[in-house]
């Protein structure tokens, strides 16, 4: 079987300008993780509604599952729910229960219920709603496209009505072999032929440098199959000691 994998096109000009700083990518990928579904894209692109219709198009034939974030509220350039519709070819139209969840919603709260807030009730035509249980304000899945908000609490929230419309693939598993005092062209050339001579692991080696004293490599073998990780760590620790290292091995991944 095929492992299904996934996408995630960040929408905004903030983002873009350096204004905010995205860590919905660090959440999504996390929360994909467990259930089997490698992010391999991250597109960011502008507050522009042609840029992302061309986004989402490539990469929802391209990948299983495509997560957009951002531009999905009330003010002039939230404009992703058109651009979803556009994308897909649809009509889009203020959705009678989310209006009628967030009129009730604001009466509440005493807050008029406006004209640009009842933007945030324009969804494409046939999508299905994704229940946001900080804010209210739904957001959505078109075909295998799912648009969230932008806020990091609201995406994290409105994961947790996803995971159920997903096909699971094969959980991959982490060792990190974590050396103090290795230097990466200590190891590259083995690395890479130890890299070759596994089919099923993948490996990566992330240096740290905090101070002349505390510096070195963390390398990370990554695989579904479990047996093949155990040997691929050990084989870590020998690469390691070849050259003078002492590695600690850590379930997961560490820094």
């Amino acid at each position: 079987m095929t492992a299904p994998t996934a996408a995630i096109c960040l929408i905004g000009d903030e983002l873009l300008s350096g204004r905010t700083r995205d860590i919905n990518v660090q959440q999504i990928a996390g929360y994909l993780r467990p259930l089997g579904i490698p992010v391999e894209e991250v597109r960011i692109v502008p507050d522009v509604q042609a840029r992302i219709v061309e986004a989402v198009n490539a990469l929802r034939e391209r990948y299983a599952y495509v997560f957009t974030t951002g531009g999905i509220g009330p003010t002039h350039d939230d404009i992703t729910a058109d651009a979803i519709a556009a994308a897909f070819g649809i009509g889009i139209d203020k959705h009678p229960d989310v209006m009628a969840m967030l009129q009730e919603r604001y009466d509440e709260i005493g807050t008029e219920f406006t004209e640009a807030r009842q933007r945030m009730a324009r969804i494409p035509d046939g999508a299905s709603l994704i229940e946001n249980p900080v804010s209210g304000a739904p957001g959505f899945q078109t075909g295998n496209v799912f648009t969230l908000a932008g806020v990091p609490s609201i995406v994290q929230g409105m994961l947790q009505d996803v995971g159920h419309r997903l096909e699971h693939g094969r959980v991959v598993h982490a060792r990190t072999v974590r050396v103090p005092g290795l230097r990466e062209g200590d190891i590259a050339e083995a690395l890479s032929e130890l890299d070759k001579s596994f089919e099923e692991v993948s490996f990566g080696s992330y240096p740290w440098f905090r101070s002349v004293n505390d510096h070195g490599v963390s390398l990370i073998a990554r695989s579904a199959d479990e047996a093949a990780l155990t040997i691929a760590a050990q084989k870590l620790v020998e690469l390691a000691a070849s050259v003078g290292g002492d590695g600690e091995v850590i379930e997961g991944e560490a820094s």
